[in-house]
């Protein structure tokens, strides 16, 4: 277990003073906690990352506080998974780019399959001079 926990469903204004008197106890000792902010608005996004100093203390803060009340809201509190290398096909690289990074082709706005082949010119259809249909 690690020593990183999710603490979810916290009230907007919640501050990070607030959360850890909820977390720190005689047993317990906050290291760190990140109240996470949402990057367009400026504003907290409702849950936060909270460090203790030892597993066993998180898993006291887990088994004690997940589902507890802190200003009318009952806490989600668990722990936090590692986020890891994005692998999906998200972000510019994979929207415009293509993925040279995994050996795949290089295409770009979406090209695939046999258009990427196709000569350019009037053979291909349509634009500037050249023939239709034919």
């Amino acid at each position: 277990m690690t020593r990183r926990l999710y603490v979810g469903n916290l009230p907007y204004d919640a501050t990070e003073k607030q959360v850890r008197q909820v977390f720190e106890t005689a047993d317990r000792k906050v290291v760190s906690i990140k109240i996470v902010i949402d990057k367009d608005t400026g504003k907290p996004r409702g849950f936060a990352f909270v460090d203790l100093e030892t597993p066993e203390q998180a898993k006291s803060a887990i088994d004690e506080l997940n589902g507890k009340d802190f200003s009318g809201r009952a806490l989600i509190v668990n722990e936090a998974e590692d986020k890891g290398p994005k692998e999906g096909k998200s972000g510019f690289r994979a929207a415009f780019g293509g993925h040279q990074d995994r050996g795949e082709a290089k295409g770009g706005f979406g090209m695939r399959g046999p258009a990427q082949q196709m000569p350019r010119g009037s053979t291909r259809g349509g634009g500037r001079g050249g023939t239709r249909g034919s």
